[in-house]
This record gives C-alpha cells, sequence and structure tokens, in this order.
C-alpha cells in the first residue's frame, strides 16, 4: 500500500481531526501572539503550520492553518480540538475581537498523498495550485484544496462540508483510500510527530524537528523566551530522529549504547521507529542496541529561510 503512495495517488480520511475557525477582526494577529509561526502579514489563499506552546514552550498540537478572506481555518490533531480551544480562551480578554468555533462535527477532511495527486486536483479543478508554495488553497465547488498532505510526501488537503460525498469523488478519479495503520506508517517513515507519542509536555518543538513552523524574529508569542534562550545556547538536548529496528520494540523503549540510556522510543511501525536521542550521543548514523539512527524527511533540525 506504501508503494501506491509513492507512485500512484491515494487518500486518507482526516474527518476526525479537528477543525477550528478563528473569526473577528483580532484573528491574525490573535494567532500571532499564541503560536509559533507568522500571521500579521498573511494573505487569504496562504497557509502555513504552526505550533501552539505552553508558557514553558511545551507542544499542545501541531497544526495547520489556511486564511480565509474573514476567518483562519485550523486543522489540529484527533481529539485536540476542545483542549486547545479551552487553552486559546484563556488568552482573549475583554477588547479582544477574537471568537473560536469547533467546526469538526460540520466538516470533512482528505490528505490526498502521492506522485499521481497533481492529476485529480487538476480534475478537480484546482490545477492552478500545482507548484505553489505550501499551505496555498483556494475554494472549487465548495472544496476548499490545499498544498500540502500533512506529510513530507507531495500532496493536498481536502476540506468540504460533510453533506458532499468527497470520499467517493476521490475514488471515481482513481484514488485509493489507505487506513489509519497505513497513515501511521507513512507518518512514521517520514517522522511526523502526533500529541501523545511525540508531542507532548515533555518534549518542545525544536527537540521534535519542527524548526520549520518557528519563525526566531516575530518577537514575542507564548513559550518564546524558552525557544529562544535553547536557540541561542544550545540547549536543545534530545532531538527526534528514525530509527531502523534490527528487533522488536514497541513505545516506551529504552535506547541504549553498552548499556548506557541515549533515548526513548516513541513510535513503531514494522522496522522502523521514532525516538528522542541524547544530542551529545549523536545522530544519523549512530549505532545503537536496536538498531540505527537514520534522518527522516519530515523533521528539520535548522532554522528556514
Amino acid at each position: 500500500m506504501i508503494e501506491i503512495v509513492k507512485s500512484g495517488a491515494a487518500f486518507y480520511d482526516r474527518t476526525a481531526w479537528g477543525q477550528i475557525t478563528v473569526t473577528d477582526d483580532d484573528r491574525l494577529n490573535f494567532l500571532h501572539n499564541q503560536s509559533t509561526n507568522t500571521f500579521k502579514l498573511r494573505k487569504p489563499g496562504e497557509g502555513c503550520d504552526t505550533v501552539f506552546l505552553t508558557s514553558t514552550a511545551r507542544t499542545i498540537d501541531l497544526t495547520t492553518a489556511y486564511v480565509l478572506e474573514d476567518s483562519v481555518l485550523l486543522l489540529v490533531s484527533p481529539g485536540i480540538s476542545e483542549k486547545l480551544i479551552a487553552f486559546l480562551d484563556r488568552y482573549i480578554f475583554f477588547a479582544d475581537k477574537v471568537k473560536l468555533t469547533d467546526v469538526t462535527e460540520q466538516t470533512a477532511a482528505f490528505s490526498l498523498i502521492g506522485a499521481k495527486s497533481h492529476d485529480i486536483v487538476k480534475a478537480l479543478g484546482a490545477e492552478s495550485l500545482i507548484d505553489q508554495p505550501y499551505g496555498t488553497h483556494c475554494l472549487v465547488d465548495q472544496i476548499r484544496i490545499a498544498v500540502g498532505s500533512g506529510l513530507a510526501t507531495e500532496g493536498y488537503t481536502l476540506i468540504c462540508d460533510r453533506a458532499i460525498d468527497l470520499k467517493q469523488k476521490l475514488i471515481d478519479l482513481g484514488a485509493t483510500q489507505i487506513d489509519d495503520p497505513t497513515w501511521d506508517a507513512l507518518r512514521i517513515e517520514q517522522g511526523r510527530p502526533m500529541p501523545g507519542s511525540e508531542l507532548t509536555e515533555d518534549y518542545n518543538p525544536l527537540e521534535a524537528g519542527l524548526w520549520h513552523t518557528i519563525s526566531f524574529n516575530k518577537g514575542c508569542y507564548i513559550g518564546q523566551e524558552t525557544i529562544a534562550r535553547l536557540d541561542t545556547y544550545n540547549g536543545v538536548k534530545q532531538q527526534l530522529w528514525g530509527i531502523k529496528l534490527n528487533q522488536p520494540a514497541e513505545p516506551g523503549t529504552i535506547v541504549t549504547i553498552d548499556s548506557e540510556k541515549v533515548g526513548l522510543i516513541t513510535s513503531v511501525a514494522d522496522s522502523i521507529g521514532l525516538a528522542y536521542i541524547r544530542t551529545k550521543a549523536g545522530g544519523a548514523g549512530l549505532k545503537v542496541d536496536l538498531g540505527e539512527i537514520v534522518d527522516l524527511p519530515y523533521l528539520t533540525r535548522e532554522k528556514q529561510n
């Protein structure tokens, strides 16, 4: 099935993932001040990944934000909507013109993945999106189509009202549906961290390989002081890597070198896993008791242009 994703076109139903709309006049300033990426100058039709943090820079969620004409749509991880809204509500003050609405039950979302995903997007009438920057999106026949699949693999994200049978439309256009275990294997193979596994209050986004979601020159936001200090003083003590396993393992397994603990496995799919490894121990190419540490395409470890 993973080969179909790489050479053909597949889709994954992300309807269970949360969707939150952020509306009213202060929406861009609010998101700019509450998450890691920059929002103030973004225009309708643009999008980006951003991370919401605690005040000590521990990760709440990795989300994708799409800027619309009169709102911002946040695509958040499964089961996170209520928690994130409750967290953000604490930072909406009396004079702020911001409203948060959970629209998960009204909307459907799909990831379209693979080399032939462009052909399907073209057939849907969104050819203009091909080769556009990540997060660029448009509305075609009541379907919002955006560049980026949620993985490092080329593809798109499609969002619409649940009344639209988008799943059947994708099948009719030749895409193959993948199930939850296949998606999980893909995201582990590529290094996308998820809440409850790699994204918890034990880790910050620099450790989780999410440097591409962070603006280092935009000024204050929740958790910014900790992130700036870690960057300035090279304080990232552990980093997320892939691990090619030479034996069975499961989340929670300790990674060692000559019986010395150097890390912890957080996710496993077949013969590859994700693990936080002590920075001083090394990175790609490091031989550990369970196999070899490898880099993965989703993860970033330095500031992006």
